[in-house]
Formats: structure tokens, C-alpha cells, sequence
């Protein structure tokens, strides 16, 4: 009888925060600038400079801490992630670890299956990394610093997501609440969403949880979808033939809608984590805690629960269902802006397919002429020594 296996999928949910400055300086977080132009000594970690925190960072974080039901922590403090590459100038990520400022908090989700309550280990704040773009053409790799520095709420779920239909439940409620909140647009095509999957795989029945890989460059739920059912097919297979799963992280590549291995997976004491001596611990007040839970918006599914239409007495039972299906049925039915904006959408979608294609023709066209432009070159140089001899 062939082995039954079951998923288990935590996530590392990465919003970036809608404020005007960085977290720890003064610089702009905007958009899509020129490269390294929106950077100063503190964000490119230059020797002598000091992070100020973002009072606003804090306020966003409690927001959505109370709003994922959250346990706050009243004093909590910055660490130092130690790690070397080359998006993080400092050599070290300033991040929360030990006392992260929310704890133990749970979201609700509802697929096809039902509801499900999804627990949420920690929220903490952190800095962005910068961003490293790889040029296969030139074969070099180009580093931009405007993201270094921009602030993050990491969101790490436990390990309660068994399908990847539930995944994307969860993100969808996550980014619905942030968008609420007004605290993140969660464009996860701009990268102000972005959602790591630690994945691994165990026989039906089984207490103990197999080997994870992380899975990374998910910038999209269908990518999200693929790399999910990609990865537990691989799982599988090397446990059928009896091979063992590498704890590492690996890289998605949308095109190839497969993944390939990045680096060896790290714990935290890979890290060597310690509290960070340039930023004094932080002790919240209550008065400000209720101010921020006063300001918080009435979500839709409690809009749904206190808004509850009854139906006119003269309206029978029978005729007032007939009544709610006809609405449902009127409501389904897409208007004339709707199947308009549907086509626009469809032919700028097709439009950009074909752009992207012909680029991607032109690179290798290029690329090909410049390797036979260099070969005619190795030969004619080749030459001139034959007859000089």
C-alpha cells in the first residue's frame, strides 16, 4: 500500500510599512526612484552614523498586532542579525528577536473546507535589505540601496497550513487587514508583500515534522500555488527513493515554474543574535495603546455580523428567497464597465506578454552577434600572429 503523505506549511509574511521615511533615518521610502538616490549614512551602514527609531513604525505595528488579536509586548527592544551579503551594507540586519513587540495571535480563515483558525507565532519589526539585481547578459550583479533601511513588520505564522488553498487565504486576509489598516498597499508585484514558505512533508498520522526548505522570489499568489505543489512533489519523490531532504533555501523561477537551491538553511544561533547597543529598549504606555485602539476601523466581517437585514412582514418566506436570488443572480452578471475593463485588462495583459518576448529576443539577438563579433576578433588576432611569425 502506497505511503499517504500531508503538507505542513508555516509562512514568513514580509509587509512593507506605507511611511514616509526609513525606519531608523530620514530618507524616502517612495517607489520606484532612480537607483541609490534615496540613501544617507545611516541606511549604507557607514561607520560613525546612528539609527533614530520611527515613531510611526511602532504605531503601525501595535495596529496590526491588535488587529491579529495579538499580545503586546509593553517593553521590548532591537536585536543585531549578523550575516554577510552584499545587499546589507552593515554586515548586520537590525530586527527583533528576543522580545519582538507582538506574540501569540491567531487569524481566521475560511476556504472550502470550512473555517480555520491559523496562529501567528510573533510579529516583529526589522529594516529592509537592499535589493541586488543580476544581469545574465553582462554577467554581473548590481546592488540598490533606496530599499536598505525601509521598514518591515515580519509576520511568522506557526506551522498550522496544510494546503496551499489555505495559504492563500491567509495572505488574503493579512493583506486585507493591512490595506484597512492603511498601514501597507501589499503590491506583492513591488515587493511591499512578500511571503516566504517553509514547507516539508510527513506520512498521514505522524507527530514529528519532516525536513522544511524555504521557498523564496514569490511574487504572486499563482507563484505562491505553484512553488507549494512543486515543492511537495519533490519532497515526495526523494523520500520514495529514499533519499533525504536538505534543510536549505531555494529560489523560485516563475518562467521555469521550478526552483533550484540557494544556500543552506540557517537557525538563529547561525545568526549570533544580541540585543543592538545603539537603540535603548522600549517601553510602550497604555495611554497610547488605547489611543491606537480607538482609532481602529470596524472590519468587514464585523460590519457583516452587526448589519443583519431582516425581511418585511408582508414578503412571505418562499417570496423572499425568490427575491435574494434574483439580487444574487443580478449582482453575478458583470456590467458594461466591467466587461470593458476586462478587455482593456486582458489586452494590456497581452500586450506586455508580447514586449516582454520580443525583449527577451532582442537580448539574445544582441548577445549573439557580440559572441560572434568576439570569435571574428580571436581569429583575426589569431591570424596577424601567424604572419608576424
Amino acid at each position: 500500500m502506497a505511503k499517504q503523505y500531508e503538507t505542513v506549511i508555516g509562512l514568513e509574511v514580509h509587509v512593507e510599512l506605507a511611511t514616509a521615511t526609513k525606519i531608523f533615518c530620514g530618507c524616502s521610502t517612495k517607489f520606484g526612484a532612480a537607483p541609490n538616490t534615496h540613501t544617507c549614512p545611516v541606511c549604507t551602514g557607514m561607520p560613525g552614523s546612528l539609527p533614530v527609531l520611527n515613531k510611526k513604525v511602532v504605531e503601525y505595528a501595535l495596529a496590526l498586532g491588535m488587529a491579529a488579536n495579538c499580545e503586546i509586548n509593553r517593553y521590548c527592544r532591537f536585536d543585531r542579525k549578523n550575516y554577510f551579503y552584499p545587499d546589507n551594507p552593515q554586515n548586520y540586519q537590525i530586527s527583533q528577536l528576543y522580545l519582538p513587540i507582538c506574540h501569540d495571535g491567531h487569524l481566521e480563515i475560511t476556504t472550502e473546507n470550512g473555517k480555520k483558525t491559523i496562529r501567528i507565532h510573533e510579529m516583529h519589526m526589522e529594516e529592509d535589505a537592499g535589493k541586488l539585481i543580476h544581469d545574465e547578459w553582462e554577467d554581473c550583479s548590481l546592488v540598490n540601496y533606496n530599499r536598505s533601511g525601509v521598514p518591515l513588520i515580519e509576520i511568522v505564522s506557526e506551522p498550522d497550513m496544510r494546503t496551499a488553498q489555505e495559504v492563500i487565504a491567509y495572505l488574503e486576509k493579512l493583506r486585507m487587514i493591512c490595506q484597512y489598516l492603511g498601514i501597507s498597499d501589499c503590491k506583492l508585484q513591488e515587493g511591499s508583500m512578500r511571503a516566504d514558505v517553509n514547507l516539508s512533508v510527513r506520512e498521514v498520522g505522524s507527530d514529528r515534522m519532516g525536513t522544511r526548505t524555504e521557498m523564496k522570489n514569490l511574487n504572486s499568489f499563482k507563484a505562491i500555488t505553484h512553488a507549494i505543489e512543486g515543492e511537495r512533489e519533490r519532497q515526495i519523490e526523494l523520500l520514495e527513493e529514499g533519499k533525504e531532504v536538505i534543510q536549505e533555501t531555494r529560489r523560485w523561477d516563475d518562467n521555469k515554474e521550478s526552483s533550484h537551491a540557494m544556500r543552506s538553511k540557517e537557525d538563529a544561533k547561525d545568526y549570533r543574535y544580541f540585543p543592538d547597543p545603539d537603540l535603548q529598549p522600549m517601553q510602550i504606555p497604555t495611554e497610547w495603546m488605547e489611543q491606537i485602539r480607538s482609532r481602529q476601523p470596524e472590519f468587514q466581517e464585523e460590519q457583516i455580523q452587526v448589519k443583519i437585514v431582516t425581511p418585511r412582514k408582508f414578503l412571505t418566506e418562499q417570496s423572499f428567497e425568490k427575491k435574494a436570488e434574483k439580487q444574487k443572480r443580478r449582482s453575478e452578471q458583470p456590467t458594461k464597465e466591467e466587461r470593458f475593463q476586462a478587455i482593456m485588462e486582458r489586452l494590456i495583459h497581452d500586450i506586455e506578454l508580447k514586449e516582454r518576448k520580443e525583449g527577451r529576443y532582442r537580448r539574445l539577438d544582441e548577445a549573439i552577434r557580440r559572441h560572434q563579433q568576439s570569435r571574428k576578433m580571436v581569429a583575426a588576432t589569431q591570424e596577424n600572429r601567424k604572419k608576424k611569425k
